[in-house]
């Protein structure tokens, strides 16, 4: 699927805690397609007039599925081009966004033994998968979801219906739980199953060094570190 060019408007912006945001966008021409768990550019040059050399942009990952008409993307606030889209952007307001890019469903995986791993906004690209009907594809598969605290869960509505599909979700609150234990994930899941991991890059890092370790073929640990 070739990327495209959607000039696209603001529609709803949710702010639910600080430096946390959540934006839905509608295309204002062709409708959007990609795949579950693909990422896209988001420029905010109001100047650029689609044809011409891509702007400055900086790239999210969808949390929608394709079944949508709208697109939502979850961001922190971490540097100068997020505090811009803080700064700048409201509802209403017009960005071009290109799309789809990455592969991270599509990759090869054993889709009877499949464990899931993320922390933080690391969620959203599954949350495309989970809440998207192919994820009935996967048998029994193993969710494991950490947070700084319970105040950062906000996510209810899209996995209220991962828990459906799913019979095993274990949450991790940095508070009160401590960081996401891979090697007790590791050990309740054994060195054949296909591990898809998303969130911080150091955590990325850590935890495929982790699994690699012990045995873990490269090809069984699927990430989603294009940052």
């Amino acid at each position: 699927m070739l990327a495209k060019k959607y000039k696209s408007k603001i529609v709803s912006i949710k702010n639910p805690l600080e430096g946390i945001y959540t934006l839905e966008f509608e295309s204002l021409g062709r409708p959007f397609k990609y795949n579950p768990g693909q990422f896209l550019h988001l420029a905010m040059d109001n100047e650029y007039d689609g044809i011409g050399q891509w702007p400055e942009s900086r790239c999210f990952s969808m949390q929608s599925n394709p079944n949508e008409q709208t697109i939502r993307i979850t961001y922190a606030v971490k540097g100068v081009f997020t505090k811009q889209m803080e700064n700048q952007l409201k509802t209403g307001s017009e960005v071009w966004l290109k799309l789809p890019y990455g592969d991270l469903f599509s990759q090869p995986h054993n889709k009877e033994n499949c464990v899931f791993i993320a922390g933080g906004t690391g969620i959203t690209p599954f949350l495309s998968l989970f809440t998207h009907e192919s994820f009935y594809e996967y048998i029994n598969p193993k969710i494991y979801l950490g947070f700084r605290s319970e105040d950062y869960y906000v996510y209810n509505n899209e996995l209220e219906r991962v828990c459906n599909s799913s019979p095993f979700l274990k949450l991790y609150f940095q508070g009160r739980d401590g960081i996401i234990d891979i090697k007790q994930i590791l050990f309740d899941n054994g060195a054949s199953s296909s591990y898809f991991i998303s969130g911080p890059p150091l955590m990325i890092k850590t935890f495929k060094e982790n699994l690699m370790a012990e045995g873990v073929s490269a090809e069984n640990v699927l990430t989603d570190d294009w940052e």
